[in-house]
């Protein structure tokens, strides 16, 4: 059995080929013997034209030659009238010759019969062209040689002869090219039988064929190619419980194969896949309730730490305020500022501050940030944020200069501003001691007024700018990525914005802001200018 589906359709095709070229070929060769027929049956009856002009023409001859009998015409006036009529006549015959010679030339050299035939007319047409001009040659001998009261009789003689002579000639040359024309008419309409004969059977046999090549062949391959696609369809939905007959080693059978295996393949695949996602759903969860857990526990460690924040500024408080109270008490009895007793109350002061920083800390990280709304001076919140780090910077060895603008009245909420501005100096005092000079100033524009707080450190990587005011950023910076927890500068932008402000960082410092060769960084606030 032929395993090649290739082939098969190959040799279905030569088949349905084969089938057209022998109709073809019928055709052809029916056409050509009914041209050939047709033909004959053309030439015949031209045949039978010229005999039927050389009929009439011997008629005319034998009008004039008894006419020449009766009368005694002169043989100038005898020769005028024949003349005419012997040249027609012999041209006649020399046609009919010629294409007698050529039908016996053109006649099939295996057929002796039809050669014999076409001969022997060809014979006829000599006897009647001799009998012609022997008559011819006799009249005009009877004529010269006769006496006159003789030559009537002798030449009606001879022209009788001639005439009972001639006629069974001619009429036997008609009958013959009548009964060709008949037989090729009649072989015509054979043909044609067997041509349409000959094309039932070729069309029934191309029925068959073609029939035979789509039910036996095609049809059966059209089906094949139905489960195919059908399987591709599952494949498509991810079902890949495929299983397609592959017995037939042929084409299609291969890429059953093909197409099993590939399923297989998706199958295993697939398994495996959903064997990896069980497992990272698996590490997921417990990375999730490892996550959760964690989160309770920062959660409560936060609040513990509020809680103690809370705690420790509400248990400071009490002394302070005793402490606060009693130095103010001294102070109003008449005790110097600059006494130890003067002393007391400005830490005592400040440490108050402290606490109520603290405090605001702890309610920003609780979410129960709230912010003033009011018309302060910000060169002094600028100036008492200096006194509350000048003395650190004094231990790092950092000298704060300031250039403050007097009283520029800003929109917005003190206390949280100075602890912003105390913030900055605190984060240029950690990243850039080693600069040695950090220098606050404080400017108005046409409807803002501004805080530039200006280091002489390493700077800030120009990849690094644009995330430093995320929550929990950090400089890149070795010497004090570790220390604080980089949330200063996110709190200090939220504060601004709130306050209808904004926070800016640069790095390396521009001129004419810059302290020296080093890079540098410069963070300006703006506060929207209050309204008189």
């Amino acid at each position: 059995m032929m395993r090649s589906l290739r082939a098969r359709l190959a040799v279905g095709a030569a088949m349905i080929g084969l089938i057209a070229v022998l109709a073809s070929g019928l055709t052809v060769r029916g056409m050509t013997q009914m041209s050939a027929q047709v033909q004959v049956a053309v030439t015949t009856e031209k045949r039978i034209a010229r005999f039927s002009g050389l009929a009439s023409q011997i008629s005319s001859l034998i009008v004039v030659l008894y006419e020449v009998a009766q009368r005694g015409v002169t043989a100038d006036l005898r020769e005028a009238r024949l003349e005419g009529l012997k040249d027609n006549i012999r041209r006649n015959f020399a046609e009919i010759r010629k294409e007698l010679d050529a039908d016996v030339g053109a006649a099939d050299q295996s057929d002796l019969d039809e050669q014999s035939r076409r001969a022997t007319q060809s014979i006829g047409i000599a006897r009647m062209e001799a009998l012609f001009e022997t008559t011819l040659e006799q009249f005009e001998t009877a004529v010269e040689e006769t006496p006159p009261n003789q030559r009537a009789a002798r030449l009606q003689g001879q022209i009788n002869a001639f005439s009972m002579g001639f006629d069974p000639l001619l009429n036997s040359a008609i009958t013959y090219e009548r009964r060709t024309r008949e037989a090729a008419i009649a072989r015509v309409a054979e043909l044609r039988d067997s041509l349409t004969q000959a094309a039932f059977a070729v069309a029934l046999l191309a029925i068959f064929l073609v029939s035979g090549f789509y039910f036996f062949l095609v049809r059966p391959q059209l089906s094949r190619l139905d489960q195919l696609r059908n399987a591709s369809a599952e494949i498509g939905r991810e079902n890949f419980a495929v299983a397609l007959p592959d017995a037939q080693r042929d084409e299609i059978g291969q890429l059953f194969a093909a197409t099993n295996q590939m399923a297989a393949s998706l199958a295993d695949r697939r398994a495996a896949v959903n064997r990896e996602w069980d497992r990272l759903n698996q590490t997921i969860a417990e990375r999730t309730e490892a996550l959760r857990t964690a989160n309770q526990a920062l959660s409560q460690r936060d609040e513990d730490r509020r809680r103690f924040f809370a705690d420790v500024s509400h248990e400071l408080r009490t002394p302070l305020t005793v402490i606060l109270m009693e130095s103010e008490l001294a102070l109003k009895s008449g005790a110097a500022a600059d006494s130890p007793l003067g002393i007391i109350h400005e830490r005592a002061r400040r440490l108050n501050q402290r606490i109520d920083d603290l405090l605001r800390i702890a309610r920003s990280e609780a979410g129960k940030l709230t912010l003033e709304d009011t018309a302060f001076a910000l060169d002094a919140a600028a100036l008492a944020a200096v006194s509350d780090m000048r003395s650190l910077g004094q231990n790092a060895g950092v000298a704060i200069e300031t250039a403050f603008a007097a009283d520029t009245m800003v929109q917005g909420d003190p206390n949280w501003t100075r602890q912003v501005i105390t913030g900055l100096i605190e984060n240029a005092l950690r990243h850039a001691a080693k600069g040695g000079l950090i220098r606050l100033t404080v400017d108005t524009t046409d409807d803002t007024a501004r805080v530039h707080v200006v280091d002489n450190g390493p700077g800030i990587a120009a990849s690094e700018l644009p995330r430093m005011t995320e929550r929990f950023a950090q400089a890149a910076n070795g010497a004090t990525k570790s220390e604080g927890f980089g949330i200063g500068l996110s709190l200090a932008n939220w504060v601004m914005t709130q306050q209808g402000g904004q926070l800016n960082i640069e790095s390396p410092t521009p001129e004419p802001f810059r302290l020296g060769a080093a890079t540098g960084t410069k963070v300006t606030l703006s506060l929207p200018l209050a309204q008189v």
